[in-house]
């Protein structure tokens, strides 16, 4: 990757440099800031000094704006289909969204219980893939199909929706959608899938019933010729059609359930507050089926996996729509692999990190990472700087007035007035920032 610096030419950049960029990007989605620039102010209202230790604002800024997923020539291709069958609309996105897809599914597998729903990327760019969702907390953005475990909230997989007028539509994008994410040959057999309304009908769930995949979710009254009926609370009714049972349970308000594996009822009950006929309200125990119950505690995978990301949300206003869902893209990594700290942690006994604890610690590593020794050592060397080893290093400054003459240390990238003058570096030399001794150290552990 690469990135222009208005000033000078195209700059390479290293895998730690991009580390140190990630790392910062996770960070702003523990310390949130209204604007990207205010991570880098000097006021005394802000003062955030661990930023610009990791990177300057200028060099995150232009990454960030340069910031490109897919091979430029093969958009180049691609845009040429425009208005064709073989156009690509995420051909921008395909390397990492193939990526990150495959890593989600090779890092764990599902327990018995999972569940499939919408998820929303917001956005308001004005792109052929947004969507409109009233439900939703997040209205407008890109809609993605999600499958994750119903126990621990992780993504296993999922697949953005391209609109219907590019979806390969066979079944209708409900059935479609679970077809595709519930794939045996992937996931394996004898799960229980959990679906609203949305997605349940028959024809599906015999379906995935072949593939030994059990299924169970509230179904629309339309998809099964159900009449209201005047019935009590409590009240429950079903009947069976070969492999699948259908149930009415009278609540607040009429739930039908299919499922695939449950009985009509269990002898489980619920408990409901009801105003007595003195105008006294008081808890009452009502029959309730035992698919209600399993759908209530297993069907809110995808939203607890929501709830994970929009605590600590990388995702920052962006003209370009690929970069949304890069970021989106760092979000599902960082929650997925806190649910794995949680499951290693509760296998070996230990007490997990909460969710805040683990991105700092993610951030401290990768920032780790993108600032070894050689991170420094590149830039030096990339002005065609010999490495001195035996030279003797002097300080001056960089112009006799000290107070005009101040440019960016090439350590800590705070302004100082003092240069190597052997080894022509701008450094800080004062003594809370001696950044001068510490590139020094660098400079001489290279050279041996």
């Amino acid at each position: 990757m690469r990135f222009k610096d208005k000033k000078t030419q195209w700059e390479n950049i290293l895998i730690k440099d991009l580390k140190s960029f990630i790392a910062l990007v996770i960070y702003m989605g523990v310390l949130k800031c209204f604007k990207l620039t205010d991570y880098w102010k000097r006021s005394d209202l802000y003062s955030l000094p661990y930023p610009s230790r990791i990177m300057s604002g200028r060099k995150f800024l232009n990454i960030c704006s340069a910031l490109h997923i897919s091979d430029p020539k093969v958009d180049a291709e691609n845009d040429k289909k425009k208005g064709t069958s073989e156009y690509d609309r995420l051909c921008k996105i395909k390397p990492l969204y193939q990526d990150i897809r495959d890593a989600c599914r090779a890092s764990f597998h599902p327990f018995q219980n999972i569940s499939i729903d919408e998820r929303m990327v917001a956005s308001k760019a004005r792109n052929g893939l947004k969507q409109y969702m009233k439900n939703k907390p997040t209205k407008w953005g890109y809609k993605l199909f999600v499958l994750a475990d119903s126990l621990c909230a992780y993504t296993w997989d999922f697949f953005i929706y391209q609109g219907k007028a590019n979806s390969e539509e066979t079944k209708g994008i409900s059935y479609d959608s679970v077809m595709r994410l519930a794939n045996e040959k992937l996931l394996g057999s004898g799960y229980k899938l959990f679906v609203d309304n949305f997605y349940t009908s028959p024809k599906l769930f015999r379906d995935l019933l072949q593939k030994k995949i059990w299924a169970c979710g509230t179904i629309r009254a339309n998809r099964i010729g159900h009449s209201k009926t005047q019935a009590p609370r409590g009240n429950i009714r079903w009947f069976r059609e070969d492999d699948l049972l259908f149930v009415e349970w009278k609540d607040k308000r009429d739930v039908l359930m299919c499922s695939t594996f449950h009985k009509a009822f269990n002898g489980d009950s619920i408990k409901r507050n009801v105003k007595g006929a003195d105008g006294v309200w008081a808890l009452q125990d009502f029959p309730v089926p035992a698919a209600v119950l399993d759908y209530n505690k297993h069907m809110g995978g995808v939203d607890l996996s929501d709830a994970l990301i929009g605590y600590y949300t990388v995702l920052h206003k962006t003209k370009k729509w690929y970069r949304s869902f890069f970021y989106h893209f760092v979000d599902i990594a960082v929650v997925n692999a806190f649910i794995l700290h949680q499951q290693m942690a509760k296998v070996n006994n230990q007490k997990p990190l909460t969710q805040k604890a683990f991105r700092e610690a993610l951030v401290a590593e990768l920032v780790e990472a993108g600032s070894s020794k050689t991170h420094y050592i590149t830039h030096y060397t990339a002005q065609k700087h010999p490495v001195p080893s035996t030279d003797s290093h002097l300080p001056k400054y960089i112009q006799q007035d000290s107070t005009l003459g101040r440019r960016k240390c090439k350590v800590c990238c705070s302004k100082t007035p003092v240069m190597c003058a052997t080894c022509q570096v701008n450094l800080c030399f004062v003594p809370k920032r001696d950044c001068y001794s510490k590139w020094h150290e660098r400079v001489d552990e290279e050279s041996e």
